[in-house]
């Protein structure tokens, strides 16, 4: 019969294993840091503590907190954070699995404030001209980085997009199917013609890329020459090459997103659609890539204003021109406008009572309707 672990590093050990089931390895190794850390301080200032229950918020705790935040070289909020977050979720799964871990070890006001990151998106000028170069260069790396920048991608989700990433979804409308990413969701980003002509021009690119390039990238539509890492530093050499060639200083991978997400917003996109096509889960994260500028805020403003002083502003909705306006069908045509429009007013109506009389009213004209169908059948 297998022991069950005894020590804080074995079972700390344990809890994590156990995570390994549903948590990225990259994550694991964060959770696995962050343990080394806590119980390397223990080590140090509390060497009799060696079960979950003999820890204590003061001392044990608190004075972890404090070892963070005098470090040296010091660690940036958001290493504190993470190490907070890692450590709590760890002592709330030992408790959950029947460890005598004490409670409110961890409470929310040991955290440090969350870092206030402005978006970064590439001025326009420096945006066109990298694209231009890009254009220019027109190899693989290049194109993966204009993919990245049309669609908003994070360059991860950009190298593992599968061969067949671009799907239709209906006449003439097209989707990039980005997978499992990093927030451990997938999405379908709308591809206009300018994003289709991208992945067919990495598909033409790909078919001459060396076979042991293609043996490594099986079902991948970017064709890697070693390992993913290797890859990823690769785009990030081309781009810093690009942007030199191009005079635009030093441009980051991740300056492209933001670059889309401004743009976007700029467009008229609305926050929560941004928000669905850079595949955040929280309306404050997509804030933070999107640059408010103030063109936009006038735009806006000015725009909230006009719906103010035209509460019931109505559709037009203009007759076909091939249909005489003196005809049966013309009228039948007209009445149905006039039907669509009388009930898109009555949908901007808080009053009940006359939304009621809108409704009888358009059962009226619905008869209408129905008697000129008639007489419109006997004269045939």
């Amino acid at each position: 019969m297998k022991s069950s672990p005894t020590s804080l590093e074995q079972i700390f050990e344990a809890q994590i294993q156990a995570l390994t089931l549903t948590l990225r390895p990259s994550t694991v190794v964060q959770y696995q840091s962050t343990v080394r850390c806590f119980l390397s301080y223990l080590r140090t200032a509390f060497p009799q503590v060696r079960r979950p229950s003999q820890l204590h918020r003061d001392p044990h705790l608190l004075g972890w907190f404090r070892s963070l935040s005098e470090r040296q070289p010091p660690l940036s909020n958001k290493t504190r954070i993470n190490h907070l977050i890692y450590l709590r979720r760890l002592l709330e799964d030992l408790a959950a699995n029947g460890h005598s871990v004490p409670l409110d070890l961890i409470r929310r006001e040991d955290f440090p404030p969350q870092p206030h990151y402005l978006p970064r998106p590439l001025p326009l000028q420096v945006d066109q001209l990298l694209q231009q170069e890009l254009r220019r260069t027109d190899d693989l790396a290049a194109n993966a980085l204009l993919l990245t920048r049309a669609t908003g991608m994070r360059i991860g989700e950009c190298i593992d997009l599968p061969l067949d990433c671009l799907q239709q979804m209906g006449p003439e409308q097209w989707a990039l199917h980005v997978p499992l990413g990093k927030l451990h969701s997938e999405r379908l980003v709308p591809a206009d013609l300018e994003i289709r002509r991208i992945v067919e021009r990495v598909l033409v690119l790909r078919v001459s890329a060396p076979p042991a390039h293609l043996a490594k990238s099986q079902g991948l539509l970017l064709s890697r020459p070693s390992s993913r890492h290797a890859f990823y530093q690769a785009l990030r050499q081309a781009l810093a090459q690009t942007a030199q060639r191009a005079g635009s200083g030093h441009v980051t991978l991740h300056q492209l997103r933001h670059s889309f997400a401004t743009e976007m917003l700029q467009l008229g996109v609305s926050l929560p659609a941004l928000m669905q096509l850079l595949g955040h889960k929280d309306i404050r994260m997509t804030l933070r890539y999107a640059l408010v500028s103030q063109q936009d805020l006038q735009r806006e403003f000015h725009r909230a204003r006009q719906n103010a002083t035209h509460p019931h502003r109505l559709p037009t909705l203009a007759l076909p021109k091939d249909i005489p306006s003196a005809s049966l069908p013309g009228i039948r045509q007209a009445l149905g406008a006039t039907r669509h429009l009388l009930e898109m007013f009555r949908r901007q109506l808080s009053d009940q009572k006359t939304r009621r009389k809108l409704q009888r009213l358009d059962k009226r004209l619905l008869g209408v309707v129905s008697q000129l169908q008639g007489i419109h059948t006997e004269d045939k």
